[in-house]
């Protein structure tokens, strides 16, 4: 991934080289100035060698270097940005181009800085080539020292770290922290490290000063804590599509965990005052981490520092009250790990709506968190499954308490779930007409050829003249088998379609329906075609043998079709009546 152009500035050019020519290391300007003598020699000769630049063309680079005093043109500024034909290259990610070019070039003209202040070693360092800075290092072995940026003097570590090379970080961190660092370099540094993910790389910063626990970023004052806490370890670490990825991404992972527990012990040798005020300043750490479902942030903090699990919000929630209304299920699952502290937390009341726990379950969810879910008739579906899970463990003065609005939580349940009510009838009943024609279609093939015999009757004794045979057995018991399936599901479809479609008609009942229903039609579609290749091999087996060998097995393409284009409805279903129960009962203690 090559590097913006240093030219595109937001600010006037003539302003930044004013301030730049006294801080930097300036290459040759005279060609970029609006003379018309150094206008055309400019779109003449650099524009051309910026174009072979980009393309990594070093033959006509190097037509054009050899034309003039080559020494002079790689050391002049290209563009208003002063960036040179290395800075080109190099930004560009073409190595045999730099290559080349740093070998008529002088070790210090590898230390020319453009407007913003960086060398080519820096943009090489941005972009993570380490062909390049191998290369560029060789010829100057100073160039990891130069410091740059246009506002802030950074080294190419912290450039390297900030846009996320943790290979390259990793690489220049001790031939630069080793010699030039001061304390401002390592808090910038760390907080590089952890906005962009290289948390192997700040674990060692954090190794260097544990002080750098508690500083903060200029520009939020938030410590690296509250950095970690928006920061969830995702689900990828259980894919196995890809071994390599899945690999690099659990390492990143554990090292992250080990990062928060990591700060969370420096914390924790500290008094309880200094743990509060880092933590709650300029937010909440914990409701940070669960406003994003950052379950293991959590878990971390809580299992070494229980009473957490006391703190509130400025509307008086705790972070099990916001994990309801957040739809996080392993947050809210901590509540059966604290043992009977749960049934205070339970009597908590919002400060806006005088909401408690259950009137949180009864609003809808956040659309972000709803549509983890898709399909109305899902999403109802797993709404009324945290309503009904949240209720359980209610005491049983709080499941008919009303709140500000005068509304019992399943009154508000009511109310805030009406449009989702109505959509997910409508996309129930859709589905249910659909199938129910395709199961009626199906019926009425098969009913139809359970009367026209395969093969004809024996006019003396009235029977199927293959009636001994194997294929025409297969053909009977297959058109029976979709004949019975077809109509179970007839009538399943039909009792769908005809259903209250209450409420509580979507957390099991039209589910179970939904499934048994498209069971029932797929049985009968794989019927179908088993007793239609069947009564083709006994129609046409006299004649050449392949083909009806070949018709039947292309009898069977539509069944794996059908399969692989209804798994994804027939999942949904499954999950979000089912498997999503799950959730609420886990398998071990997890703080403790």
């Amino acid at each position: 991934m090559a590097v913006a152009d240093v030219s595109s500035v937001a600010v006037p050019v003539q302003e930044l080289q004013k301030v730049a020519s006294a801080r930097f290391r300036r290459p040759d300007l005279n060609l970029i100035d609006d003379t018309q003598e150094r206008r055309e020699k400019y779109l003449n000769l650099c524009v051309p060698l910026h174009k072979a630049a980009l393309k990594g063309d070093w033959k006509a680079a190097k037509h054009i270097l050899d034309e003039e005093d080559n020494k002079k043109l790689a050391r002049a500024a290209l563009t208003k940005g002063w960036a040179t034909v290395l800075h080109v290259a190099a930004g560009a990610n073409h190595v045999h181009f730099v290559e080349e070019l740093v070998n008529i070039m002088d070790p210090d003209d590898l230390e020319l800085q453009d407007i913003n202040g960086n060398t080519a070693f820096t943009l090489a360092a941005a972009t993570g080539n380490m062909q390049i800075v191998e290369i560029l290092k060789r010829k100057n072995k100073s160039l990891p020292l130069i410091r740059g940026g246009s506002e802030v003097s950074i080294t190419p570590l912290h450039m390297a770290a900030m846009q996320g090379q943790s290979e390259m970080a990793s690489y220049l961190y001790d031939e630069t922290t080793n010699q030039i660092f001061e304390r401002g370099d390592w808090i910038i540094l760390l907080f590089l490290c952890v906005y962009n993910g290289i948390y192997d790389l700040a674990l060692k910063v954090l190794g260097e000063d544990e002080e750098l626990a508690f500083e903060r970023d200029s520009a939020t004052n938030e410590t690296v804590l509250h950095i970690l806490a928006r920061k969830t370890l995702s689900s990828t670490c259980q894919s196995r599509r890809y071994r390599k990825r899945l690999m690099k991404s659990c390492l990143k992972q554990t090292q992250q965990l080990q990062l928060v527990k990591s700060l969370w012990n420096i914390l924790l040798k500290r008094g309880d005052s200094v743990i509060m005020d880092t933590i709650r300043v300029p937010s909440q750490v914990t409701f940070n981490a669960v406003e994003i479902g950052n379950f293991e942030f959590l878990a971390e903090l809580i299992s070494t520092y229980p009473d957490l699990i006391w703190e509130v919000d400025e509307k008086n929630r705790s972070i099990i009250h916001v994990a309801v209304l957040r739809r996080y299920a392993d947050i809210f699952n901590l509540i059966h790990d604290i043992g009977p502290i749960k049934d205070f937390i339970m009597t908590f009341e919002d400060d806006e709506h005088n909401d408690n726990l259950l009137h949180m379950a009864a609003r809808l969810a956040p659309s972000d968190r709803l549509n983890i879910v898709s399909g109305a008739a899902f999403q109802m579906t797993h709404e009324l499954l945290w309503f009904e899970e949240v209720k359980k463990i209610m005491l049983p003065s709080l499941i008919e308490a009303r709140n500000a609005e005068g509304l019992t939580p399943q009154q508000l349940f009511t109310r805030d779930h009406k449009e989702l009510l109505s959509n997910a009838e409508s996309w129930t009943k859709k589905t249910a007409e659909s199938c129910m024609v395709v199961s009626t279609l199906i019926t009425t093939g098969v009913f139809t050829a359970a009367f026209s015999i395969p093969g004809g009757i024996n006019d003396s004794s009235g029977n199927p003249n293959y009636l001994q045979k194997p294929s025409f057995l297969t053909f009977a018991i297959a058109d029976a088998t979709a004949m019975i399936s077809s109509s179970t599901s007839i009538l399943i479809f039909l009792s769908i379609l005809i259903s209250r479609y209450a409420e509580e008609d979507f957390h099991k009942s039209l589910p179970l329906k939904l499934i048994s229903g498209l069971v029932a039609l797929f049985i009968s579609i794989i019927s179908m075609m088993v007793a239609f290749s069947s009564a083709f091999f006994i129609m046409y087996y006299h004649g050449s043998k392949w083909v009806p060998n070949f018709i039947s097995a292309l009898a069977f393409i539509p069944i794996p079709l059908f399969a692989f284009l209804l798994f994804p409805l027939w999942s949904d279903i499954v999950y979000s009546t089912y498997f999503c129960r799950n959730l609420f009962r886990p398998s071990k203690h997890m703080l403790y």
